[in-house]
């Protein structure tokens, strides 16, 4: 089995902490659902409610998982979960990585290199679902990275579901390597654009995993 897709596995079998930013949806949820539960003896009403208030809580508490993973070796590695949608030579020499994330992936993103946030930039937009080009023009935080490549963009996208991007560090701020550096809520996507020269290792269609999948080639 691929490595990333061990990991993945391994990822829906133990706990996991949660990821910070999750609490103005979480809370509300597990509270309504225990509170329901314990009326639900006394109440016909609050046991109609405790099932579906359970299961969403429960739900809650997977789309928030935040495992720990042992990082790969490599000059880039994927910063989010995912599949790759698209590989798209950019009329600056780059190429652009776009990885979908769907509800059911692990929402918490991952610095693909090491180095210095040079910048942190939230742009508002709309919310299409992020498969659509006109994803294009939605709700997205904007990162550049200072590296051992020179400067390296990742953008966070927001889509229909995802409408709330949570950076977890400010400009200036140095990072390892796999460090978490971010949420989007419910999935969306997130773009990474290689340097010129840099060979792209993932297709079209490939599962990845944050930290784990290797964006680049030797």
């Amino acid at each position: 089995m691929p490595h990333s897709q061990t990991s993945a596995h391994r990822d829906s079998l133990v706990g996991a902490r949660l990821a910070r930013g999750a609490s103005p949806w979480l809370l509300p949820t597990v509270a309504t659902a225990a509170l329901s539960l314990a009326r639900a003896r006394r109440s016909g009403a609050a046991k109609a409610v405790a099932v579906p208030a359970t299961a969403l809580a429960a739900g809650m508490l997977w789309f928030f998982r935040d495992p720990e993973r042992e990082i790969t070796q490599g000059r880039v590695i994927s910063p989010a979960d995912g599949v790759v949608q698209s590989i798209m030579p950019w009329k600056d020499g780059r190429t652009r990585v776009a990885i979908f994330m769907s509800p059911l992936n692990v929402h918490v993103n991952r610095a693909p290199l090491s180095g210095t946030v040079t910048s942190v930039e939230h742009i508002p937009g709309g919310f299409v679902p992020a498969f659509n080009k006109e994803s294009e023009n939605n709700e997205r935080v904007v990162w550049h990275f200072d590296t051992e490549l020179g400067d390296i963009e990742m953008i966070q996208i927001a889509g229909a579901v995802a409408r709330r991007i949570v950076p977890y560090i400010p400009q200036g701020t140095k990072v390892e390597q796999g460090d978490r550096i971010g949420l989007i809520r419910f999935g969306s996507r997130v773009d990474l654009y290689l340097p010129e020269g840099v060979e792209v290792a993932v297709e079209v269609g490939q599962k990845t995993v944050a930290g784990v999948t290797r964006i680049d080639r030797d």
